[in-house]
C-alpha cells in the first residue's frame, strides 16, 4: 500500500488483474438461480451460496461497464459495508470487479448505507454500493447499488445489470483500462456533518437522555457521536461492530432490550437501528413501540404546520395502519400507499412531488434533507421534534392516534417458486376473500412474498383484536399446509 502525494489516499498495491485471477481461478460458470436475483431492495442471501465472491466480482465489472457506458469521464464508485463477516470478502470482490472495468474504487469500510447514498450523489461519483443484508441475521449478506444521484437502481436498471451479468464472465481490453482501490473512511465525516446540517440551526439535545441500540452493525461509529454533539445523554447498547451478533436479538426488529433499558435508566426516548442503519424504530419514556407510521404522522404534522409538505401528502406502503392513515386524513392530510419495499415509496414521491414517505418498518424519506431511507436522520429529526414542542415523546404520541391491532406473521417458504407463485394457490385465494368478506370496513387482509427473505407474510389488519387473531391463524394455517410443506 502507498500514500498518494496528490490525493493523500491510500492505495492497495496487489494488481486487480492478480485479484481478478485469484477469485476466478477454478470458479467456472457462476451458478445462478432461474429465479430474478434482485428483490425489493437490491440481492440477499446466505454467504458463501448465493452471495459469493466470483458473484460480487462479475457484478461490479458489469455494473462499472454499464456506468462507463454512461458517460465518457465517470466518477469513482462508493462501496460501503456493514459489519457482518462476510463483508469484507465481497467488498473486496466487488471493488476488484470495479476496479477491472476501469473505475476508481473509494472504499469507506464501516458505514450506514444511507452515507453510501449520500456519498454517491455529493461526491460526482459513478453509483455506489452496499454490502449489508440490513435486517437480517449475520449468516446472510446482500448488494444494494446506488446511481449517481444516490437513488436505488429502479427495475430497468437491475434487469440490464442482471442479463449482463447472465451473458458470461469478465474479460478486459488491457491494464490501461484498470481502476484503483483507494480508502477512504474519512469521507464518513461528510456524511455527519450533513446530518447535524440538516437539523434547525442552534438546535440542541441538552437535557435529554437517549438510548440507542446499534444492533453491532454499520451505526456503531456515527449515531452515538452525533448525539453527543448535539448535548445529549446518550446510552448505548450493542455498541461495537460484531459480525457474529448483528441483529441478533438487538435493534429495530428486536426492541425488548432498548425498552428495558429505556425505563432502567430513565431515558426519554430511545432508537433502534437495524444492521446498515437505513431504519430505525423509536420508544417513548413507558417503553411504547413508536414505528414509521407514528414517525411519519408526527413529522408530516410538523413539515404541514410550517407549510413545507406540498399537498399534504405522505406516501407509505400497503403496510401503513387504517389508524393512522384515518387520522392523517382528519389533519386535512393525504396518504398514497405502494408496494412493500422503500424503491416504491420513492418512486411514488418523485412522481407526484411528495417530500416525506417511508414505511411502518422504519424507512424513512424526507426529500427536503436526502433521497434515501435513513435511521440515523430519522431518529435526528424525531428528536428534534421532542425538544422543540417541549412536550415528551408520549405526550405527543396522545395527540396523535392509536392503531388498530395489526397482527403480522412470516411462514418459511423455502421453494423459491412456489413463494414467487402464492397468488396461484386456490385455497390461500380462498381463505383471504373470505376474510376480507368477514372484517369488512373494520379491517383488511395482506398476504405477499418477501423481497429479502425466504418467507410468506400474512398480516391482518382489524378493529377487534379477537378478529385479527382469528384470521391471522387461520390463513397462515393455510400457508403452511399449501405452500411451506
Amino acid at each position: 500500500m502507498f500514500i498518494s502525494p496528490e490525493t493523500g489516499y491510500s492505495y492497495d498495491c496487489l494488481c486487480v488483474w492478480e485479484v481478478l485471477g485469484m477469485i476466478n481461478a477454478g470458479s467456472g460458470k457462476l451458478n445462478l438461480p432461474q429465479t430474478p436475483l434482485f428483490g425489493t431492495d437490491g440481492i440477499r442471501g446466505k454467504a458463501g451460496e448465493l452471495l459469493t465472491a466470483p458473484l460480487a466480482l462479475e457484478l461490479g465489472f458489469w455494473a462499472g461497464q454499464i456506468w462507463r457506458s454512461q458517460s465518457a469521464n465517470p466518477g469513482p464508485v462508493i462501496i460501503g459495508q456493514d459489519s457482518r463477516n462476510s463483508s469484507d470478502m465481497l467488498a473486496m470482490a466487488m471493488a476488484a470487479g470495479f476496479a477491472s472495468a476501469g473505475l476508481e474504487v473509494w472504499r469507506l469500510g464501516l458505514c450506514p448505507t444511507p452515507c453510501v447514498a449520500y456519498l454517491a450523489r455529493q461526491s460526482g461519483a459513478a453509483g455506489g454500493a452496499m454490502i449489508s443484508a440490513s435486517h437480517n441475521p449475520p449468516e446472510d449478506n446482500g448488494i444494494k447499488f446506488f446511481n449517481s444521484e444516490g437513488l436505488k437502481l429502479g427495475r430497468e436498471q437491475t434487469q440490464a445489470l442482471e442479463t449482463a451479468l447472465r451473458s458470461g464472465g469478465v474479460s478486459s481490453s488491457g491494464p490501461s483500462h484498470w481502476g484503483q482501490f483507494v480508502s477512504a473512511p474519512e469521507r464518513v465525516k461528510t456524511y455527519q456533518d450533513f446530518l447535524l446540517e440538516s437539523l434547525p440551526p442552534g438546535l440542541d439535545f441538552t437535557g435529554l437522555k437517549v438510548v440507542l441500540d446499534l444492533a453491532w452493525g454499520a451505526s456503531v461509529a456515527v449515531a452515538p457521536q452525533i448525539f453527543r454533539a448535539l448535548g445529549a445523554e446518550a446510552v448505548c447498547l450493542h455498541d461495537r461492530a460484531n459480525g457474529d451478533l448483528i441483529n441478533v436479538n438487538c435493534g429495530s426488529t428486536h426492541l425488548g432490550a432498548l425498552q428495558e433499558a429505556v425505563r432502567s435508566q430513565g431515558a426519554d426516548l430511545g432508537f433502534a437501528f437495524d444492521g446498515d442503519a437505513d431504519r430505525v424504530m423509536a420508544v417513548d419514556a413507558q417503553g411504547k413501540t413508536v414505528d414509521g407510521d407514528y414517525i411519519l404522522y408526527l413529522w408530516g404534522k410538523t413539515l404541514k404546520e410550517r407549510e413545507h409538505l406540498p399537498q399534504d401528502l405522505i406516501i407509505s406502503t400497503v403496510m401503513a395502519n387504517l389508524a393512522f392513515e384515518r387520522a392523517w386524513q382528519k389533519l386535512g392530510g393525504r396518504l398514497h400507499r405502494t408496494a412493500v419495499g422503500d424503491q416504491h415509496v420513492q418512486a411514488q414521491m418523485w412522481e407526484t412531488g411528495a417530500m416525506l414517505g417511508g414505511e411502518q418498518s422504519g424507512h424513512i424519506i424526507c426529500h427536503h434533507h436526502s433521497f434515501s431511507g435513513d435511521g440515523v436522520q430519522a431518529a435526528l429529526h424525531l428528536t428534534a421534534l421532542v425538544k422543540q414542542s417541549g412536550l415528551s415523546l408520549a405526550e405527543l404520541l396522545e395527540e396523535s392516534f392509536h392503531p388498530y391491532p395489526q397482527l403480522l406473521r412470516n411462514v418459511r417458504v423455502e421453494d423459491r417458486e412456489r413463494r414467487r407463485r402464492w397468488q396461484d394457490c386456490e385455497p390461500l385465494q380462498q381463505a383471504i376473500a373470505q376474510a376480507q368478506r368477514d372484517l369488512g370496513e373494520e379491517g383488511r387482509v395482506l398476504v405477499r412474498a418477501s423481497g429479502t427473505e425466504p418467507l410468506i407474510r400474512v398480516m391482518v389488519e382489524a378493529a377487534c383484536p379477537q378478529a385479527a387473531e382469528r384470521w391471522t391463524e387461520r390463513l397462515t394455517g393455510v400457508v403452511q399446509a399449501h405452500l411451506a410443506s
